[in-house]
Order: structure tokens, then sequence, then C-alpha cells
């Protein structure tokens, strides 16, 4: 817990942080843009949307919550998703200058988003392991 806690030299954000935040942007991407509910409450979301940083270290009992949690996200958006639940979209313009326009251009774009963030993981961890290793 230690580590996927620690904030590495240069980052804002830890590998904790990361894994809560892409279970959120799905979330956003696909129910939020959809005008549908969040299988998020509204703090959990708030603690990991973009633009925000981690406040407080994450217990294990948090990172068992949210591990659990994704895995229940996917499996619901699923069943969602063959339902036909994302009838309405809200355009959407990303950071990466793409315009989301549909349920599958989100899609799309979250596994582009959850590919850089686990690029972002990666780093942090080769920098935790190396800050541990020179202690």
């Amino acid at each position: 817990m230690e580590q996927i806690n620690e904030v590495p030299a240069g980052f804002s954000n830890n590998i904790a942080w990361n894994f809560a935040h892409t279970v959120v942007t799905m979330q956003l991407l696909t129910y939020g843009l959809s005008g549908l509910d969040s299988n998020l409450s509204p703090e959990e979301i708030q603690s990991f949307k973009k633009g925000s940083k981690p406040e407080s270290d994450m217990t294990a009992e948090e990172w068992a919550y949210w591990k659990v949690k994704s895995k229940d996200c996917v499996d619901q958006f699923e069943l969602d998703l063959a339902a036909g639940k994302f009838k309405d979209f809200k355009v959407y313009p990303t950071s990466f200058g793409v315009e989301l326009g549909n349920i599958q251009d989100a899609l799309e774009f979250n596994l582009i988003h959850e590919g850089m963030h686990f690029g972002y993981v990666l780093a942090m961890r080769k920098g935790i392991i190396k800050e541990t290793s020179s202690s």
C-alpha cells in the first residue's frame, strides 16, 4: 500500500489514484455523457475525476473496494449496453482533440485513456522501485 500511495518525483498523483481515476472516467464518458446515473457515488467521482489529486492515502480496504468496483462497473456496462440503454449522447470534445459523438466513440476513447494511465503507472512504478532500492 505504501508504494501504490507514493507520489513519485515529477508526478502529481499515485498508482492508487490512477486506477480509481480510470474507473471514474469510464463512468463519466459512458453513463455521464449518455445522461444516465453512474454506478459510482458523487463523492467517488469528485475524488477521482479529471483535475483531482490524491487527498489522502488509500487504505487496503479502499484498494480492495476499487478493484471489485472496477470489475462490477464493466460488468454492469456490458449489461446496460446490451439492453440498449445508451441511446442519448452529449457530444463531447476531449482534451486529446477527439470529439465523442456516441457510445462507441466513448468506449473506444476510454481504451486510449486507460492505456495512457497504464503508461503513467508503469513510469511511476519504475520511479518507486528505483527510489526504494536506492534507500
